[in-house]
């Protein structure tokens, strides 16, 4: 079961291809899918092959968010039980937030509640005008915990703080207004357009120079620019530019020719 609901393929341009395969329910995820999610994760995190993620979902909808079946079972846990329930989810969002490879989440119909969380711990967003967007739990007297760090951080303050109340829906044009979305399409054709866009900015790309600019984004943002934090950043492009990717990136430069990372 757990194979199926999520669907993985990595491409030969080191594009892995991730997708929630349960259009029946809109891509609802239940305990299965979030475990089978944070094994892909992990698989995808050492896999050197891979440079970039898209993620996307089956059928009309991204991800309607927790399955009505799941929210069922759970009312019935302990705290304690529940507590760890939630926690898988929240580690789950995690790995795919601080996974060292560009993300892409490309989201064609609805992404609600945990879906628009799942959207939101993304690099980068494609939606077009059909992508339906809503923070819905209060609508079930529920709230958007676990999902909350990496909504704040894509939409902002001001934005989260009403959304996170009201529950209303909000289309692919408002959620590129309000920072969520990077690129929307007019037309659901163009989507595919904007998505070998990024990918082929990425190409050309030193991968370990990528995965370590992750990395340093996830160090450095929203911390105090101090004398230490300086140091540690003089360091680390010291560190980097004694790298053998570093070197043979100048080196083809200067000779004006395709680094070694660039596969004809």
């Amino acid at each position: 079961m757990s194979e199926e609901i999520v669907l993985l393929e990595v491409d030969s341009d080191g594009v892995a291809h991730v997708t929630l395969n349960r259009p029946e329910v809109h891509n609802a995820f239940d305990e299965h899918v979030i475990a089978r999610l944070s094994e892909i994760w992990d698989e995808l995190a050492v896999n050197d092959a891979v440079k970039a993620v898209v993620l996307r979902g089956k059928g009309k909808s991204f991800s309607a968010g927790a399955d009505l079946g799941w929210m069922k079972r759970a009312a019935d846990f302990s705290e304690a039980q529940n507590t760890d329930d939630a926690l898988k989810l929240a580690t789950m969002l995690k790995k795919f937030y601080e996974l060292p490879k560009l993300t892409i989440a490309v989201v064609l119909g609805a992404a609600m509640g945990g879906g628009l969380g799942l959207v939101s711990c993304a690099d980068v967003v494609i939606a077009d005008e059909g992508a339906k967007f809503a923070l819905s739990e209060v609508k079930i007297g529920l709230i958007p915990a676990t999902i909350s760090p990496y909504v704040i951080r894509a939409m902002g303050q001001r934005h989260a703080k009403r959304y996170f109340q009201t529950g209303e829906r909000f289309d692919g044009k408002r959620g590129y207004e309000i920072g969520l979305v990077h690129e929307y399409a007019d037309r659901p054709e163009d989507v595919e357009y904007l998505i070998g866009l990024v990918l082929k900015n990425v190409k050309g790309n030193g991968p370990k120079a990528m995965a370590a600019s992750k990395q340093l984004f996830l160090d450095v943002e929203g911390r105090e620019i101090t004398d230490p934090l300086l140091v540690e950043t003089a360091k680390r492009i010291a560190q980097t530019r004694a790298g053998d990717e570093a070197k043979e990136g100048l080196d083809a430069f200067l000779n004006k020719r395709k680094p070694s990372w660039i596969q004809e």
